[in-house]
């Protein structure tokens, strides 16, 4: 739960990016390599991620839900879906990875060797916050080291929590209990000599489990680094998306790139951007100036406040002439006196 306290009100399957639900990232990169039969296995406030995604229609894919009455881990929760996922080989994801890896290459890999076990590897210039994964010939995995120190840091490829499995090897993790992917199942495997393989991408990839990186995801599909088809809701305009039902007073200024969610008020006088996201039916009030900061819907910012690189939850109030700073994150609900001062 490292999007605490965002996540305290909202799954992380459908925390916003750009105003539209995470999941739906995700839902699209597999619809684009052909992936349509998806398994959602999920512990945590269930009933509102099948109210926002139902049944996956929507992003051209059939969605359905494996729920755990109690929370299985990364590799219990694959086990937990196997009853209810087709014969041949399963593509997994993590559940908190933007990325627009090439999955397609990544199943020919793993046919090309007719592999039991492939992982998606990525280089980061710092490992030591991942599962590290050696390689020797024909890329196979000679060692796994989760999380190493620095004096272990032997190569810079990580685990980037997408993998092709046999269905026979999910079948091997005990089933109705917490079993981690990284840290008992790829290992096990090694040590029983099952042969795992590792694909090397270089495709842009995220991990949005903390603030910062969620925060940062959001500036990189502003950016046009992400390989999507998802977009936010109302039509381009030279780097602005301007949702239906918004309202902008006279003398607004709006910096690209920013996304103005639909029902949002923007009051006289205002600086909007650049680098900002505005959810639904948020207010901004007069002389107040946001920059590159993330809000979700139903956010009334007072007159003359300053919201500079940070995150704020739903139904905040942040009251007039206060200033929050970067790296900030304030969760849904709260009230932020007027001309207070939240800055690092």
């Amino acid at each position: 739960m490292r999007l605490r306290p965002l996540t305290l009100t909202k799954p992380k399957p459908i925390v916003p990016l750009l105003n539209v639900p995470f999941l739906a990232y995700q839902l699209d990169l597999l619809q684009r390599h052909g992936v349509t039969d998806v398994v959602l296995s999920c512990s945590f406030m269930v009933e509102e991620v099948r109210h926002t995604m139902g049944d996956g229609a929507a992003h051209g894919v059939h969605l359905r839900y494996a729920v755990e009455t109690e929370p299985l881990g990364t590799a219990g929760g694959v086990r937990n879906a196997l009853d209810v996922v087709g014969p041949g080989p399963v593509v997994v994801l993590n559940g908190d990875i933007l990325t627009d890896a090439d999955l397609g290459a990544l199943l020919a890999f793993h046919a090309e060797r007719r592999a039991q076990a492939t992982l998606y590897l990525t280089r980061v210039p710092d490992p030591t916050h991942y599962g590290l994964v050696e390689l020797g010939e024909n890329g196979r995995v000679r060692n796994f080291v989760e999380k190493p120190a620095p004096a272990q840091v032997s190569t810079d490829t990580v685990n980037a929590g997408i993998y092709v499995l046999d269905p026979a090897l999910i079948l091997r993790i005990p089933a109705g209990r917490a079993v981690s992917i990284e840290r008992e199942f790829f290992p096990g495997l090694l040590g029983e000599g099952v042969p795992c393989y590792g694909w090397v991408g270089s495709h842009y990839w995220i991990d949005i489990g903390s603030p910062e990186k969620y925060r940062q995801a959001q500036l990189d599909l502003l950016a046009g680094r992400v390989l999507t088809r998802v977009i936010p809701a109302g039509p381009w305009m030279g780097g602005r998306w301007i949702a239906d039902g918004v309202r902008l007073g006279p003398t607004v200024t709006l910096v690209s790139p920013c996304v103005i969610g639909a029902g949002s008020r923007l009051d006289p006088e205002c600086r909007v951007g650049p680098n900002v996201v505005l959810g639904e039916d948020c207010t901004v009030g007069r002389g107040a100036t946001i920059e590159g900061a993330v809000l979700w819907e139903q956010v009334d910012v007072g007159e003359g406040a300053l919201l500079r690189g940070c995150i704020v939850g739903s139904g905040a109030r942040v009251g007039a002439g206060a200033q929050i700073g970067p790296g900030v994150v304030l969760r849904s609900d709260v009230a932020v006196p007027d001309h207070a001062r939240l800055w690092p």
